[in-house]
């Protein structure tokens, strides 16, 4: 199934996915003419190729993400340092959970690729199945870990045949971008499938 994905700010830039896999890049009238049986996807903002994060240990193995129905222990934001350790120590299938749900994450802030040596099976595992890519990390990180990382890395250009891997954030330009950060993500799609989809 063709699925052309447009966002209103870069109607230069439309990706028509099939499968896992860029099947066109252009103008978004033009696919659309060339492809008129492709279900469309409008989404406010920008298309970009996606966001790499390089705080991969710090974020899905230094930190516990809680589930939303232990906010009232624990809060929404992750836990980090000696806490999260002695979460991790006293009840070691945390992990795996904890993981799972920093990935949804960073899937919401438009990371689709991750950076950083992963040791534990459940981190790499929810890596693994979420469908991120792995990539290289900076030699210099400048800030402290973060899903909306400064300054943000984005991903080589899209090309046709290349992985359909992106992300859309609903900001003017990519000044508008770097200014307010990766939490304006609207949607953002890994191997063809949408994965996270801002309500």
């Amino acid at each position: 199934m063709l699925t052309l994905h447009v966002a209103d700010a870069t109607p230069g830039t439309a990706v028509l996915v099939e499968g896992a896999y860029i099947a066109a890049l252009g103008p978004y009238e033009d696919l659309a003419a060339a492809y008129p049986r492709a279900r469309v996807r409008r989404w406010p903002g920008i298309l970009t190729p996606g966001l790499l994060n390089p705080y991969g240990p710090e974020l899905l193995e230094q930190a516990y993400h809680p589930d939303p129905r232990e906010a009232d222990e624990f809060g929404t934001r992750p836990v980090t340092g000696e806490r999260a350790r002695a979460l991790f120590r006293a009840e070691p299938s945390r992990q795996g959970a904890s993981a799972r749900r920093g990935v949804q994450r960073m899937l919401a802030h438009g990371t689709v690729a991750v950076a950083g040596e992963l040791r534990s099976r459940a981190a790499l595992d929810a890596v693994r199945r979420a469908g991120l890519a792995v990539g290289g990390r900076p030699p210099n990180l400048p800030g402290p870990a973060s899903f909306s990382p400064r300054p943000l890395v984005l991903l080589p250009r899209l090309t046709v045949g290349g992985p359909a891997r992106f992300a859309v954030f609903d900001v003017p330009d990519p000044a508008a971008l770097v200014r307010l950060g990766a939490s304006t993500c609207v949607a953002t799609v890994v191997a063809g499938r949408l994965v996270h989809r801002r309500a």
